[in-house]
This record gives C-alpha cells, sequence and structure tokens, in this order.
C-alpha cells in the first residue's frame, strides 16, 4: 500500500475515534455542570444560559446577534432576548453595525470585560492544573494541530451540501469593490 493509501486507510479506521472525541469535548463545553463550576470559579452569579453569550460576545465582539446564535447553535430570537438581558445586566451593549443597519451588534462594557476577565482567569488556573503534566511539545502540538482542525472544519463543509454549494459559488465569484 502507498503511503497515501495508507493515510486515507488510517483516516477511516480512525475517523469515529476522532469524532468520539469531538463529541467528548463538545460535550463538557456545553456541560451546564461545567458552565456553573466555572461561573462559580470565577465568582460570578450569572444566569448559567448567559454565560456563553457573555464569553463569545467578549472575544468576537462586535457581533450580530444572528452570529451569536449560529456559534452557540440556538435560534435567534432566544439568542436575542438573552442578549438583551446582558445588556439589562449591564454587561453588554447594543447598537446598529456601521455596516450593515439591520443588523444589531453586541460589544462587551467594562462591567462585562470585569466579567470576562475573572472567566479567563478562572480558565488559567483550569488549564494550568489540566495541564500541568504536558510537556511543552504536546502543549504546542495541540495548539496547532486544534487550530489546524478549527481551520479545516471552518472551510469544508460535508460534499454536496447547500453549504458546500454556496461556499464554492462564494469562491469562484469575484470580490466586491
Amino acid at each position: 500500500m502507498t503511503k497515501a493509501g495508507s493515510k486515507w486507510a488510517l483516516i477511516r479506521a480512525s475517523l469515529p475515534q476522532l469524532l468520539g472525541s469531538v463529541l467528548d469535548i463538545v460535550g463538557i463545553f456545553n456541560s451546564p455542570e461545567r458552565d456553573a463550576a466555572m461561573l462559580e470559579s470565577a465568582g460570578l452569579n450569572l444566569e448559567r444560559a448567559l454565560y456563553p453569550l457573555l464569553v463569545l460576545i467578549g472575544k468576537y465582539g462586535p457581533i450580530g446577534v444572528v452570529d451569536v446564535a449560529t456559534r452557540v447553535g440556538r435560534d435567534y430570537t432566544t439568542i436575542s432576548r438573552q442578549v438583551a438581558r446582558l445588556e439589562q445586566l449591564g454587561l453588554v451593549t447594543r447598537r446598529n453595525s456601521p455596516v450593515d443597519r439591520r443588523t444589531r451588534e453586541a460589544t462587551v462594557t467594562p462591567q462585562g470585560r470585569i466579567a470576562t476577565n475573572a472567566v479567563d482567569a478562572a480558565r488559567e488556573r483550569l488549564a494550568f492544573r489540566m495541564f500541568r503534566d504536558w510537556s511543552r511539545s504536546d502543549y504546542e502540538q495541540l495548539l496547532r494541530l486544534t487550530r489546524m482542525l478549527g481551520d479545516g472544519l471552518d472551510e469544508t463543509p460535508a460534499p454536496g451540501s447547500k453549504l458546500a454549494q454556496t461556499m464554492a459559488r462564494r469562491k469562484a465569484s469575484p470580490p466586491r469593490t
């Protein structure tokens, strides 16, 4: 068997294991108990459902509600109500997008930045504990490979899907000036 053939055979044979690992990770990240523990470690008294939204807005803001909803896999009307709740709490502010007036963008307020900084500090404490026995080389490989995986997933929709067709059209059309 050629090197390329053995690579495809390895991929085919190991896909269930890779999928299982990714689903485990996603499950942990989506766990209400884990979110509650992170909020407790950060010293925050925030509704658990609002926590991932605040983190996303802190990282990617200004960001539209539809984009937030897409990232968390929830209906945009639900996310809109939850972002409004974050705004009531003084953690985010919303404004019309300067690019598209139909879009409302959310960004964290100074009070929201204090909250996201507390989450970052809690996440750092968790990471120090979790990676304490890893070698520097192993950790650097994790960073490189997870970035490659994320980029690959973002750039490679399921073949034959509507998303694949839309992305192919975008690549084929000339950029607008």
